[in-house]
C-alpha cells in the first residue's frame, strides 16, 4: 500500500509541495483547504497531469479533515503573512489561533502521523504544533534549516560558477535574522570555503541568505517564495517515507543539547521512518555557540508572546 501524505493548506507552499511529492511519486496526497473549492481544483488539475508524468499516485482536494485520515505525514503549511500595519504579535497570534485548530483536527484523524511544520513564524509556530499535539519531540519537526542551506548552496554556487552539486553546507539556529550559517562546514568538492573566497564575500554571501525570503519578496510584491520552501518540506518528506537516514537541518525541540532546553532550534538532524531519530551535536566554535544561543533567544521571545 502506498504512503499517504496530507498538506494542510492548498496555497502556493502547499499545492507546490503536492507537485514535487507526486512529480517523485512518494505518496498519494491529499489537500486540506478552508477556502471552498481551491483544494479540489488544485488536485484536480495536478492529477490530470499524472499521467503525462507517468506517476501513479492518486491526488484529491477537500474541506473536510476527515479525507486526512491515517495520514502518514502531515505537512502543516495553514497560516496567512504579515500584513501591513500588522505587528509581529498580531501575526503570532492570529497564525498561532489557526496552528491550534489544525492540529486539534489533524490529531484526531491522524493520531500516529508525523507532523512537519511550514508555517511562520516557524520555529514559534513548531513549539505550539508540538505542545497542542502531545506527540513525542521525533514527531513534530520543522522546515527551516534545509531552506536556507539551500539558499546559503544556491548563491556560493552562483559566486563560483560551479555545479549546486557540489556545495555543502549547513545553516542552524532559527529561521530568520538570527540563522547561524556554519562555515568552516561549507565545502565546494570537499573543499572548504574560506579556502576559496575571501571573508567580505562569504559574508556578503550570508547576509544575502539571511535576507533571502525578503528579497523574493521584494520582487514579488505580492507573495513570498514558495518553490524552495516547498522542496526544502518535500525533502524531508521523502528521507521519512524512505527510510533514507539522511541528515538535515531541521528545527527540532532541544531537551539540554548545545546547551538548550525546551525550545525549537534548527540543529542538525539524522531523518528516517520514525520521524527525527538522532540529533546530531557537532562542536561549536564560542562564536558560534554565542550565535545559536541568540538564535534561540528570539525562539523564546516569540514563544513567550503565545504561551507555549
Amino acid at each position: 500500500m502506498r504512503k499517504k501524505v496530507s498538506i494542510i493548506g492548498a496555497g502556493n507552499v502547499g499545492s507546490t509541495a503536492a507537485h514535487w511529492i507526486v512529480a517523485k511519486e512518494l505518496a498519494d496526497v491529499v489537500l486540506i483547504d478552508v477556502v471552498e473549492g481551491v483544494p479540489q481544483g488544485k488536485a484536480l488539475d495536478l492529477s490530470q497531469a499524472l499521467p503525462i508524468e507517468k506517476s501513479d499516485v492518486k491526488v484529491s482536494g477537500s474541506n473536510d479533515y476527515a479525507a486526512s485520515a491515517h495520514s502518514d505525514i502531515v505537512v502543516i503549511t495553514a497560516g496567512i503573512p504579515r500584513k501591513p500595519g500588522m505587528s509581529r504579535d498580531d501575526l503570532l497570534h492570529t497564525n498561532f489561533k489557526i496552528m491550534s485548530d489544525v492540529v486539534q483536527k489533524v490529531v484526531a484523524q491522524s493520531p500516529e502521523s508525523i507532523l512537519i511544520i511550514v508555517s511562520n513564524p516557524l520555529d514559534a509556530m513548531a513549539q505550539a504544533a508540538y505542545r497542542l499535539s502531545g506527540f513525542n519531540r521525533e514527531r513534530v519537526i520543522g522546515m527551516a534549516g534545509v531552506l536556507d542551506s539551500g539558499r546559503f548552496r544556491s548563491f556560493i554556487a552562483a559566486e563560483l560558477n560551479v555545479s549546486v552539486d557540489n556545495v555543502n553546507s549547513f545553516v542552524l539556529g532559527g529561521h530568520g535574522d538570527t540563522m547561524v550559517p556554519l562555515i568552516r562546514y561549507s565545502t565546494v568538492a570537499g573543499i572548504p570555503l574560506s579556502e576559496l573566497l575571501p571573508p567580505e564575500r562569504i559574508e556578503a554571501i550570508v547576509q544575502r541568505t539571511r535576507d533571502g525570503g525578503a528579497e523574493i519578496v521584494k520582487h514579488l510584491k505580492t507573495g513570498s517564495a514558495y518553490y524552495a520552501p516547498s522542496a526544502a518540506a518535500v525533502e524531508m518528506v521523502e528521507a521519512i517515507l524512505k527510510d533514507k537516514k539522511k541528515i538535515l537541518p531541521c528545527a527540532a525541540y532541544l531537551q539540554g543539547e548545545y546547551g538548550i532546553d525546551g525550545y525549537y532550534i534548527g540543529v542538525p538532524c539524522k531523518l528516517g521512518v520514525d520521524g527525527l531519530e538522532k540529533i546530531l551535536e557537532i562542536k561549536l566554535t564560542p562564536e558560534e555557540d554565542a550565535a545559536l544561543k541568540k538564535s534561540a533567544a528570539a525562539v523564546k521571545e516569540l514563544c513567550d508572546v503565545i504561551g507555549v
